[in-house]
C-alpha cells in the first residue's frame, strides 16, 4: 500500500497536480506540517472525469461476484493497515484515539453492506396495459459519480459514498476537504489500488475549492454529486447540480436537540448527552447543539452534567484517554468563542470552560441559555453545551422546530409512548429514543429534513441514490394501432 500522499491519483497514477500552488496540510493540534500537495487544475479534474467514464462502461459489465471480491479485498487491506489509518486520522482531523477507533469500524461495517450491494441490483417485470407486451424494469448504474468528502469524519464519510458507488458499478471522482486530503480521499487510492480495483474507476483530485469546488459539480460527466458539509456550501452544490440536470445526495449541516422530559431518568439521559454532545469535540453534524431539559428536573440534570462535563479530559488526541481534542483550525476556536461572548452579554452564564489553547476548546457548559442566544441560533459545532429549560411539551416541539435544520436529535423518558410522540413532533430526518443523537449504522437510513440536506445514505435507500432505472417494453406479438394504421392500408 502507497504511503506516499504528496501526490494527486487520476487513472491508477500517483503524479503532481498541474496548478502552480500547493496545499500545506497541518496537525491541527501540534501545527506541524504532515505533507504539502501541489494542487490540482480544472485540466487534471477533466482527466480525472473523463478516465472515470471509460473505466465505468467496462466496469458496469463485470459479474457480481468479482465487484464484491474487490470490496472485501478492500476490507482486507484496511484492517491491514488499521494502525496506520487510525494513526492518519488522528493527526490529520484532530480525532481523538477513541473517535478514531470507532471512525475505523463504522467504515468497514459500511464496507460489509457495500458487498452485498453487486447482488442487490434488481429489477422487476410488471403487466403491461397492451396486449401481448412485457414491461422490464432494470437497475443500472449512474456512471461517474463526484464525492466532496468532508474534514470532521472524513474516513468514514468518504467511503459511506465509495464504496456504494463503486459496489453498484460506478467510477468516482474525490475532492477531499482542505483540511483532510489524506484521510477523505488519498488514502482510499492508495487502499483500492492495493486490492485490485481496475486503473480509472476511483480518482482523488486534491485542489481548493475556488478554484475546482463548482467544475467538479458543473462538469458533464457525473450523474451525481455527493456532498457531506455545511449548508451554505450544500446549497450552493445544490444549485449547481439542478441547474445541470444532475442529482445530488446532500448531508449538511444540524441544529439538533436533545429532549429531557420531566419523567427521563436523569442519570441515563445526562451521560447520554455527554456523549453526544462532546465526542469528536462536538465537531459532527449529528452532534447535540441544543439540550432542552424540563424546569421541574433542570437544576438536578445541569448540576449532574457540570460534575460529569468537568471530567472529561482534554488536549492530546493521540493519548488513549483523552474526551476532547482540537477543533480542526483557529477559526472554528474563534467563532465559537464569539457566540458564547454574545450569548454571555444576553444573560447565559458559564458553569465550566469557556476558554481555548491553540485549537482545543475546553469542554464548556453554559446554563440559563434561551433559544434566541447565538449559541441556540447557529450550529456550534464544537465541545460547548447548552442548557435550556421548558415547562410544557408544545413549548418544547416549537422551539426543537424554530430553526430550519432537521437531520437527529434525542428525546428521554421512562415513558417510552410519550417520548415517541414528541420524536414524532420534531421535523427531523432521525432521532432516538433514551439515547443521543449521533446513531449511524450501515443499513438505516440515514439523511437530514428542510436545510440539513436531500436524500439518504446507507443500505437500500443509497442503492437508489447511486442507481437508476430503466424501463425497457418488450412487445412479443404484433401490436393493433387501430384506425391510424388500419385507413393507411
Amino acid at each position: 500500500m502507497n504511503t506516499d500522499f504528496s501526490n494527486i491519483y487520476i487513472n491508477g497514477e500517483w503524479r503532481k497536480g498541474s496548478s502552480d500552488s500547493f496545499m500545506k496540510n497541518t496537525n491541527p493540534f501540534t501545527e506541524e506540517e504532515l505533507v504539502t500537495i501541489q494542487a490540482a487544475t480544472k485540466e487534471d479534474l477533466d482527466e480525472a472525469y473523463e478516465a472515470a467514464r471509460i473505466a465505468q462502461a467496462e466496469w458496469a459489465n463485470e459479474l457480481p461476484q468479482n465487484k464484491r471480491a474487490v470490496l472485501e479485498k478492500v476490507a482486507d487491506v484496511m484492517q491491514e493497515n488499521e494502525e496506520l489509518i487510525i494513526d492518519w486520522i488522528i493527526k490529520e482531523s484532530g480525532s481523538t484515539y477513541m473517535k478514531a477507533i470507532s471512525e475505523f469500524r463504522a467504515s468497514i461495517n459500511i464496507l460489509k453492506e457495500s458487498t452485498t450491494y453487486p447482488y442487490r441490483m434488481e429489477g422487476k417485470i410488471l403487466p403491461s396495459q397492451t396486449a401481448g407486451k412485457e414491461n422490464r424494469v432494470y437497475r443500472n448504474p449512474l456512471g461517474v459519480i463526484g464525492i466532496i468528502s468532508p474534514w470532521n469524519f472524513p474516513f468514514h464519510l468518504a467511503i459511506r459514498s465509495i464504496a456504494p458507488a463503486i459496489a453498484t458499478g460506478n467510477a468516482v471522482v474525490i475532492k477531499p476537504a482542505t483540511d483532510t486530503p489524506v484521510t477523505g480521499g488519498l488514502i482510499f487510492a492508495s487502499i483500492f489500488e492495493a486490492a485490485g480495483l481496475p486503473k480509472g474507476l476511483i480518482n482523488v483530485i486534491v485542489g481548493r475549492g475556488s478554484e475546482i469546488g463548482d467544475e467538479i459539480v458543473t462538469h458533464p460527466t457525473p450523474r451525481l454529486i455527493s456532498f457531506t458539509g455545511s449548508t451554505e456550501v450544500g446549497r450552493h452544490i445544490g444549485e449547481l447540480a439542478g441547474k445541470n440536470l444532475k442529482k445530488s445526495a446532500l448531508e449538511l449541516g444540524g441544529n439538533n436537540v436533545f429532549i429531557a422530559l420531566k419523567e427521563a431518568d436523569i442519570d441515563q439521559a445526562v451521560d447520554s448527552a455527554l456523549f453526544g454532545k462532546f465526542y469528536h469535540q462536538g465537531q459532527i453534524c449529528m452532534a447535540i447543539n441544543r439540550i432542552f431539559v424540563h424546569q421541574d428536573i433542570y437544576e438536578e440534570f445541569a448540576e449532574t452534567f457540570v460534575q460529569r462535563a468537568n471530567n472529561l479530559k482534554f488536549g492530546d488526541p493521540s493519548k488513549k484517554d483523552t474526551n476532547v481534542g482540537p477543533l480542526i483550525n483557529r477559526d472554528q476556536v474563534d467563532r465559537i468563542l464569539k457566540d458564547i461572548e454574545d450569548s454571555v452579554l444576553q444573560g447565559a452564564k458559564i458553569r465550566i470552560g469557556g476558554d481555548a489553547n491553540g485549537n482545543v476548546l475546553e469542554p464548556t457548559v453554559i446554563t440559563d441559555v434561551n433559544n434566541e442566544m447565538p449559541l441556540a441560533k447557529n450550529e456550534i459545532f464544537g465541545p460547548v453545551a447548552i442548557l435550556i429549560p421548558f415547562e410544557k411539551d408544545e413549548d418544547v416541539v416549537q422551539m426543537a422546530n424554530a430553526y430550519p435544520y432537521g437531520l437527529s436529535g434525542a428525546v428521554h423518558s421512562k415513558n417510552i409512548e410519550h417520548a415517541t410522540n414528541i420524536a414524532h413532533d420534531i421535523h427531523t430526518g432521525m432521532i432516538h429514543i433514551n439515547d443521543q443523537s449521533v446513531n449511524d449504522e450501515p443499513h438505516m437510513p440515514f439523511g437530514g429534513e428542510k436545510d440539513s440536506g436531500l436524500g439518504r445514505f446507507n443500505g437500500e435507500w443509497v442503492l437508489e441514490e447511486f442507481t437508476t432505472l430503466k424501463w425497457v417494453s418488450v412487445q412479443r406479438t404484433p401490436r393493433n394501432y387501430g384506425p391510424f394504421i388500419s385507413q393507411l392500408k
